[in-house]
């Protein structure tokens, strides 16, 4: 059981904290695009860098590192807004492989107690000989069934967080992805508009 605590506190202090990291990312501002937008149109390349560095999002990185490749070839800007976008995901789902590996293997660590239980429970009666206590038995039992209890309960909440944070980060680099191609379509389009 102490291996299963320690498990959903680690998956405890994993969900909280890319939990509070994502809400920051997530945060609207519908203006973001249309200030990026109006600064590049009005030359002013480095307001539309600081607006960029304000924000510290995965989207607001990538289409920061699309400015400042601005007068390069379309497939440069192309290609390094792809790669700060790499890198941001990596950041993003940094850690929740630990939340996956606490739901699968808590369950298991769970069923090791439930065997280590019974097989406490079948040494007693063993040892017992024919005066068999009913006391012998249950308290094997008891263990079986609390640390099976305990491990699905670990494991199926860190499933939940799991599949939560997943979520949100898809949410987070649907939104990135949009913001770096609005920019790219800002680039390309006609110096007349």
């Amino acid at each position: 059981m102490l291996v299963l605590l320690i498990l959903s506190l680690i998956a405890l202090y994993v969900f909280v904290e890319r939990l509070l990291l994502l809400k920051s990312m997530t945060k609207k501002d519908d203006d973001f695009t249309s200030k990026i937008r109006d600064y590049i149109r009005e030359g002013k390349i480095q307001s539309a860098l600081d607006l960029c560095q304000s924000k510290q999002t995965p989207g607001a990185k990538m289409v920061e590192k699309g400015i400042q490749r601005l007068g390069r070839p379309m497939a440069d800007i192309s290609a390094a807004i792809e790669n700060v976008g790499n890198i941001e995901v990596a950041k993003l789902e940094k850690r929740l492989p630990v939340l996956a590996t606490v739901a699968s293997g808590a369950p298991m660590i769970g069923f090791l107690g439930t065997v280590t239980g019974m097989i406490k429970a079948f040494f007693n009666m063993a040892n017992a000989g024919s005066a068999v206590d009913i006391s012998l038995l249950s308290g094997g039992i008891y263990e079986a069934l609390v640390s099976t209890v305990g491990g699905l309960v670990v494991g199926i909440l860190a499933l939940f967080a799991y599949n939560y944070l997943t979520t949100k980060v898809d949410e987070v680099i649907t939104k990135s992805e949009q913001e770096a191609l609005e920019f790219m379509d800002l680039i390309n389009e006609p110096s007349g508009r």
